[in-house]
């Protein structure tokens, strides 16, 4: 790796200022590759190539909508990527608080690397994630729930337990679609902050295998509101990964969320941890590969280097994912 690293630096740094080609020569690299290259760089430059690509997205509103911050976030370590989405999650001068990124980041993460997470905010943005997350104005629902998350990562036991999952999964029946009105908020909330994800899983199994359907569809009465809402997009998140990404996706393609970041962001952070699982399901659901939804002409995706750059890490595990499927 090291002669061919030494002329793919060369390659990068005399295309420094093109950021559509330094997609095409980084967007295929491991993680592992990435931070050789990055080292590399270093050593023969005297200049972090991932500074260097965060002076291109200086001025820009939101870094994960340009082909240059998406480089420059790609670049980063994994745990040092997290940190950064978090607090451009956070981030109010700039759009509300994006709810969405930051449970996927504490449901998607295993609590060793929520910890890593939490020592890498701290060191780059001397804040503390749990305090800024605690301190999200104005209220909303989504808080709620993030904070039981977060406690999660705390308290939970690494053991699943098939007793504790039916037990979980009744009492979210009887203080939910087993009563009459709106679901009772602290039983759910409790149920959050105590277990792990795999238990949370394991538990929303156990309520389909009990009573005959997704907990999500308890959650669909017109009675309810912001917190079932929010309480159905968590759920989605723990129970089947694959399929909430690929609708997350989709509508980031479709242009049908506010965020345009969603796109790159999930591409990003799941790209080498099922993102072949995600491409099997955008195929069952929606009838094609998701690189081809890009290039659509209804795609809310205009062509150019960011574009060429998604596509190229959708396709980057699309090979994969077929002949899985």
């Amino acid at each position: 790796m090291a002669k061919s690293c030494e002329s793919e630096c060369k390659k990068l740094h005399e295309s420094r200022e093109r950021p559509g080609q330094l997609a095409q020569i980084l967007v295929r690299k491991s993680p592992i590759e990435r931070r050789e290259i990055r080292e590399k760089y270093m050593a023969m430059y005297g200049e972090d190539l991932s500074n260097l690509l965060q002076k291109s997205t200086r001025g820009e509103a939101g870094v994960l909508s340009s082909v240059g911050g998406a480089l420059w976030l790609w670049m980063l370590e994994p745990i040092e990527f997290d940190a950064v989405v978090a607090r451009e999650a956070l981030d109010q001068q700039s759009s509300e608080t994006n709810y969405r990124a930051l449970v996927e980041m504490f449901v998607g993460r295993k609590s060793s690397h929520v910890v890593m997470i939490k020592q890498a905010y701290l060191k780059r943005f001397r804040r503390q994630l749990d305090q800024d997350i605690g301190c999200i104005e104005p209220p909303h629902p989504f808080k709620k729930i993030l904070v039981a998350l977060v406690a999660s990562h705390k308290a939970h036991h690494a053991d699943v337990s098939q007793h504790i999952a039916k037990c979980d999964a009744r009492r979210l029946y009887q203080t939910g679609e087993g009563r009459p009105g709106a679901i009772d908020e602290a039983v759910v909330l409790e149920i959050l902050s105590k277990r792990s994800i795999p238990q949370l899983n394991l538990t929303f199994s156990s309520y389909k295998h009990i009573y005959g359907h997704d907990y999500t569809k308890s959650l669909k009465n017109g009675n309810y509101g912001e917190f079932e809402d929010a309480l159905k997009v968590v759920v989605k998140c723990i129970y089947n990964p694959p399929k909430y990404y690929a609708q997350t996706l989709y509508g980031s393609i479709k242009g049908l969320t506010k965020d345009k970041g969603d796109l790159a962001r999930v591409m990003m952070s799941r790209s080498e941890v099922d993102m072949d699982e995600i491409q099997r399901a955008f195929r069952k659901k929606y009838g094609m590969e998701m690189s081809e939804a890009m290039c659509e002409r209804e795609s809310n995706i205009p062509s150019g280097d960011y574009r060429d750059f998604l596509v190229a890490l959708a396709t980057k595990t699309q090979t994969i994912a077929s002949a899985l499927s």
